[in-house]
């Protein structure tokens, strides 16, 4: 009797600590929200990865709240249709059961996701590139932070940018969404304060298969380039096309939205001396995420760092809090994105991760030199660029 009690007794420890390590090797679920289709599907994929890679990260490290891996779970944004961009997010917060959410990408989909799934859960959102202005001053409960600067700093860069290019006069158009609607305002205002003068401002829908009465308008009131704060799989494609066909415009200025590979492959030489900006820094996390992403198989793309960057934030706040629960973790986003504490860069994550587990700071600096101002917005830097023979290249950092 005494030997079966005994028995009993083992297998009931046993049973125990298997519970309790099933329980710490739960993975945690992040939910990656992305335009997977749509007008910006070519960027995605390397966004996606390089969040991804940020998780992976963590749970080779194990050093996640005593253990716990992380799991991504995607879904598609479309980046413009906000009906599907919110059933997506609800799935991943109701079915999934997601503890916080890297995305969304465009800006009125991030909007909807936010103020009609986000809020309701209580979920937290980083975005790498939603960056209309509007999203700067919307209620979001302290749930929403973004690794991209707002359009208003890229407004002033690129208006700084024109004016150094001798550009006296333009017209702009822009995809009509918030995010295009945002953008064209930003520019329009700061290129008139420099003194510059907007000939045209007119919105263009996507998807359209024929954009010569959008390219005649803007060609009518004319000007020394055309802004095009649109997406470079979508409208603003076919408008440069349009223009290009009709000897319109020669010249484009290309926003962050119309900056990827897939433009000058679809365009050809006639993009070439056109130019733009998208964010980005020549940091040393910078190009250490270059080497990571290529060694990871991907490419360091528009916004590929930035997607890292909020992936990583997140988790770093969960190691913070001591939770994966959002309505905890919000509160240490800014903590860990911000001085004081020690400095940390991609590929440094176990590192960071230790730090916060024996009660630490860190300053995460990650792959854009991350720095959270006011409403969790990122203060933000910028890559120039340049398309020359069929390539993007770059020319300075601002």
């Amino acid at each position: 009797m005494k030997k079966l009690l005994l028995a009993l007794a083992a297998t009931t420890m046993l049973t125990g600590l298997s519970a309790c390590n099933q329980k710490q090797a739960e993975a945690v679920k992040l939910g990656v929200i992305l335009g997977f289709t749509g007008p910006i599907e070519s960027l995605t994929p390397d966004m996606a990865a390089g969040a991804e890679l940020a998780m992976k990260e963590v749970s080779d490290s194990g050093a996640l709240l005593d253990g716990k891996p992380v799991e991504p779970v995607r879904a598609d944004s479309t980046c413009t249709d906000a009906a599907a961009a919110q059933a997506a997010a609800e799935r991943l917060i109701t079915s999934d059961k997601v503890s916080a959410i890297v995305g969304a990408d465009c800006s009125g989909v991030t909007t909807a996701v936010l103020q009609n799934v986000a809020m309701t859960n209580g979920i937290v959102m980083i975005s790498p590139s939603a960056t209309s202005p509007a999203l700067s001053d919307l209620e979001d409960n302290g749930l929403f932070f973004r690794t991209s600067p707002s359009d208003a700093r890229q407004g002033q860069v690129i208006a700084d940018v024109m004016k150094e290019n001798g550009v006296n006069s333009a017209a702009i158009t822009y995809t009509n969404n918030d995010y295009g609607k945002g953008l064209a305002d930003s520019i329009r205002a700061a290129f008139k304060a420099a003194g510059g003068r907007v000939t045209i401002t007119a919105a263009h829908e996507d998807g359209k298969g024929d954009y010569s009465a959008e390219v005649g308008a803007l060609a009518q009131l004319g000007g020394d380039v055309l802004i095009v704060a649109g997406y470079l799989d979508q409208g603003g494609k076919g408008i440069i096309q349009g223009a290009l066909d009709a000897g319109a415009f020669d010249t484009f200025v290309l926003p962050d939205g119309m900056v990827g590979d897939s433009l000058p492959a679809a365009i050809g030489a006639g993009l070439d001396g056109s130019y733009g900006t998208v964010p980005g820094t020549d940091s040393p996390g910078a190009a250490t995420f270059g080497e990571m992403a290529e060694k990871a198989g991907f490419k360091n793309g528009p916004y590929a760092a930035e997607s890292y960057d909020a992936a990583a934030l997140i988790m770093l706040a969960m190691q913070a809090a001591k939770s994966t629960e959002s309505a905890m973790l919000k509160d240490k986003v800014e903590m860990v994105a911000n001085a004081p504490g020690e400095k940390i860069y991609p590929g440094e994550l176990e590192k960071a991760l230790k730090i916060l587990a024996d009660g630490g700071d860190v300053d995460y600096v990650g792959a854009t030199s991350v720095e959270l101002i006011g409403g969790g917005e990122s203060a933000g830097n910028y890559r120039q660029i340049l398309v020359d023979g069929g390539e993007i290249t770059t020319t300075k950092y601002r």
